[in-house]
């Protein structure tokens, strides 16, 4: 009796690991060809950035997270586990331009010790499928030392954890950061980038900087406010839902997905939303989680399939018979019509929410946190349709008036134009 409820205990102590302990994951290179490996299978990441709705990106054909850093990692792999989708944790490692001195030889051991902690601390976890040591720390940079650090870091990394391969993330990809870490990195097993307007040209800008090695889109979306036309006020002008729409699945088409040799899979970004510029620059998603025209491309290409109910299409959207790259001026308490061309790909009946907000004044770089205007209430009618009227602002500034489109299923189509108000 006692030998068969040792032997019920060592079952239960065996399900328990087989939930719990890590799934190892290696880069095999064979006949020239770089791929993944997770449990001894062929894995191919087709991931989103950010941890909002790990069940939608699983419900959609995706199959993992990207992460920053550890702050929230037990909910993120908990949450992943739950829903089958692995992780590639973020390491956070601290930027020269953050005022970090990669000089200083004891701030970089302490740095190495704190993410010696994180790495011991979940490594073993089923969801974590490699780890990505520091974010851009390319970005706004002069001191090449950083590379030593993060060799440290992955050395460090294949000691403790010899189950998981290691990379960093660059912004972009030059030859100039390339060559750092093919001579200083040899640790780093998968090279990383961020990419946006450039991602059609991901594979041919990864060869042409002489990475011959395997790598992973870690960030990639709608053209960036640094890329995007910008008026004369200084506001980049944004795309609408059906404009980003449309690069999303023009340029993965084009790059990622036909790249059999070296590219490993992508995260697109931002599986969430965040103000950046404006509240809908980056997010597929927008504050209250309806979800954009972009959703229903990374469905289709995560599985294949379109989903049965689609999001509206914005065909246009005009102030003052005038697109939003028009450069427009306003005169102070005038009314100017606002017309939408938004139509459902299912018929659905659309409601419509505007929005006018002031430029936003807190601007950062690299993705660091940013303030959301308040909005300005009164501009225009209540219940407006796809056409109304905006009565300009009485102070004289910068100004950007959004539309939301409705369609009743949990989908939107979004767009914004930014104008200018002079005094009367």
């Amino acid at each position: 009796m006692k030998s068969l409820l040792c032997l019920a205990l060592v079952a239960l102590a065996t399900a328990v690991h087989a939930q719990t302990g890590y799934v190892k994951v290696e880069v095999k290179q064979t006949a020239g060809r770089y791929e993944l490996l997770r449990g001894g299978q062929p894995y191919f990441i087709k991931g989103a950035g950010g941890g909002q709705f790990p069940e939608r990106i699983k419900a959609y054909g995706g199959n993992s997270i990207r992460t920053w850093g550890t702050s929230n990692a037990d909910k993120v792999l908990a949450e992943a586990s739950k829903n089958g989708l692995t992780v590639m944790l973020g390491l956070d490692v601290a930027r020269e331009r953050h005022g970090f001195d990669y000089n200083n030889p004891q701030a970089v051991a302490t740095q190495l010790q704190k993410v010696r902690a994180e790495v011991l601390k979940y490594k073993d976890d089923p969801a974590v499928l490699f780890w990505g040591i520091g974010n851009e720390l390319n970005l706004e940079y002069t001191n090449p030392k950083v590379w030593d650090a993060v060799q440290q870091i992955a050395q460090m990394i294949h000691e403790v954890d010899p189950n998981h391969p290691t990379s960093t993330v660059l912004a972009g990809c030059n030859q100039k950061e390339v060559d750092y870490i093919k001579a200083r990195c040899p640790a780093v097993d998968i090279l990383s980038i961020n990419t946006y307007a450039g991602l059609a040209a991901i594979p041919q800008q990864v060869r042409a900087a002489g990475w011959a090695g395997p790598y992973v889109v870690a960030e990639w979306g709608p053209t960036g406010h640094w890329e995007s036309p910008v008026t004369p006020w200084k506001a980049s002008v944004e795309e609408t839902s059906s404009q980003k729409a449309a690069v999303y699945q023009s340029r993965y088409e084009a790059s990622v997905a036909i790249d059999k040799t070296q590219c490993l899979g992508t995260y697109v970004f931002l599986w969430g939303q965040k103000q950046e510029r404006t509240p809908t620059w980056y997010g597929i998603f927008t504050e209250d989680g309806k979800e954009s025209e972009v959703v229903d491309v990374m469905q289709y290409l995560w599985s294949g399939q379109w989903p049965q109910n689609r999001a509206p299409h914005l065909a246009t959207f005009q102030l003052n018979s005038k697109q939003a790259t028009d450069n427009i001026y306003l005169r102070a308490g005038q009314r100017y019509p606002v017309v939408a061309n938004v139509a459902d790909p299912d018929q659905d009946p659309l409601t419509y929410r505007y929005e006018l907000l002031p430029e936003s004044t807190d601007l950062k770089t690299g993705g660091d946190r940013e303030s959301r205007p308040a909005p300005i209430r009164g501009s225009l009618p209540a219940n407006a349709k796809a056409q109304t009227t905006l009565t300009a602002p009485a102070k004289a500034g910068a100004y950007r008036l959004f539309i939301y489109a409705y369609d009743g299923h949990d989908n939107v189509a979004t767009a914004n134009i930014p104008f200018y108000v002079n005094d009367k």
